[in-house]
C-alpha cells in the first residue's frame, strides 16, 4: 500500500487505476430506445364480463398471496371502518400463526378470539403470513378469512397496512361485550 502525497493528483490517481474509457455517446449517434413490451393477451374466456364478481366479492373464493382480506358487518360505522383500513385502532393483543397447521391455527384462533372478548379487547391483530401451499394458495390466510367471518363477535376485519404485516396479517375489530 502506498502513502498517499499531498502533492500527487487525485484525478490522476483515479484515471490511472480505472484505465482507458469511451465516451457515452449522445444525440445522433446514441442507440434507439428499446420498444415497450406490448400488453400480454389474454386467454381466451377471460374477458371482463358485465356484473362478474370479483374474487374479494366473494367469501369462498380463494385469496392469493398479495390479495387484501376485508370484512364488515352493516353495523359497523363507516368512520370505524376506515381507521381499521388505516391501521388507527390500538392493537391490544395480538397472535402469530406461523409455522402452524390448519388445524392447530383453528384452535389457536377460536382460544385467542374468547380470551380477547373476555378482557374486553376492542382490536386485535392476527398474523397468517403470505406463505402458499403446494398449489401457491394461501393456507393459513383463507382458513383465518372464512373463520372470522363465521365467528359473532368479529364485526370487521381488513389486511394491515404495510408497516404493521401488510397481507400477511388481520386487524381485526371485535365486539365488546
Amino acid at each position: 500500500m502506498h502513502e498517499h502525497d499531498d502533492g500527487e493528483d487525485d484525478a490522476g490517481l483515479f484515471r490511472a487505476a480505472i484505465g482507458k474509457v469511451a465516451p457515452l455517446r449522445t444525440g445522433a449517434d446514441a442507440p434507439p430506445p428499446r420498444p415497450k413490451p406490448r400488453p400480454a393477451r389474454r386467454p381466451p374466456g377471460d374477458e371482463p364480463q358485465p356484473g362478474r364478481t370479483r374474487i374479494a366479492d366473494h367469501p369462498d373464493a380463494a385469496l392469493g398471496r398479495g390479495d387484501a382480506s376485508a370484512f364488515r358487518r352493516e353495523r359497523v360505522p363507516a368512520r370505524a371502518w376506515q381507521r381499521l383500513r388505516r391501521g388507527e385502532f390500538a392493537v391490544q393483543d395480538e397472535l402469530d400463526l406461523h409455522g402452524a397447521n390448519a388445524l392447530q391455527a383453528e384452535t389457536l384462533l377460536a382460544r385467542f378470539l374468547a380470551e380477547s372478548a373476555e378482557h374486553g379487547f376492542g382490536c386485535v391483530r392476527i398474523i397468517h403470513g403470505k406463505g402458499g401451499g403446494g398449489d401457491g394458495t394461501p393456507v393459513l390466510k383463507n382458513l383465518v378469512d372464512r373463520l372470522l367471518r363465521q365467528r359473532g363477535e368479529v364485526l370487521a376485519f381488513h389486511s394491515a397496512p404495510t408497516a404493521q404485516g401488510g397481507t400477511g396479517a388481520l386487524l381485526v375489530l371485535l365486539a365488546r361485550r
